[in-house]
């Protein structure tokens, strides 16, 4: 629930999916576990071509991954920056489902780690987990005490914590903007099989 995109909702559906994440002994099988891989097209020894994906899977989490890349493509982050880099090659909805799979990379990698997401918003995620607290019948405090939860409602702290996600962002940026998309080569032929000279 560190990232900003995920809520209770959505981290209880990728938890109670997963299960042990031991199973998975690379995001790749758990990103064709839900259903997001690319399926590939190939004839013999040509070129081959990935098109949609495969859809093969869970496919209630894949419905709430995709509906949280699209809340992380709102808020300024890293995510947001890889959200507008492939919208401008692929569109939105292609984009959305990109940002989609890199979530399920990014759990992968935070479940097996142990860690908590790089970038995430102490205030949004102790407003989250207060939320969610309370949603599992904690009692409510009372008095003059005041909780972590509360740095959420000071606004400049908000605008402080949005403003080191848009310097992530811009990093990510600068990071992705030396490269150069690979095209296929031209001209080379695959070797034709029994053909002597």
């Amino acid at each position: 629930m560190t990232m900003t995109s995920v809520n209770l909702a959505v981290a209880a559906g990728i938890m109670a999916a997963i299960g042990d994440i031991s199973r998975f002994n690379s995001p790749q099988k758990l990103v064709s576990y839900f259903g997001l891989s690319l399926r590939v097209r190939q004839s013999g020894l040509g070129a081959a071509h990935h098109v949609r994906i495969s859809k093969i899977g869970r496919s209630h989490v894949r419905a709430m991954l995709v509906e949280a890349a699209w809340a992380a493509a709102k808020a300024p982050g890293p995510l947001h920056a890889f959200f507008v880099r492939i919208r401008t090659r692929r569109g939105h909805q292609i984009a959305a489902v990109a940002v989609a799979r890199k979530l399920t990379v990014l759990c992968w990698h935070l479940l097996t780690k142990g860690e908590d997401y790089p970038w995430a918003r102490p205030a949004l995620v102790a407003n989250k987990t207060r939320a969610m607290q309370l949603q599992a019948g904690h009692p409510q405090q009372k008095g003059s005490r005041r909780g972590p939860a509360y740095a959420y409602n000071i606004k400049a702290l908000r605008e402080r914590e949005m403003l080191i996600a848009a310097q992530a962002e811009q990093s990510y940026e600068r990071f992705v903007s030396q490269w150069k998309p690979r095209r296929p080569k031209t001209g080379a032929r695959a070797p034709q099989l029994g053909k002597t000279k």
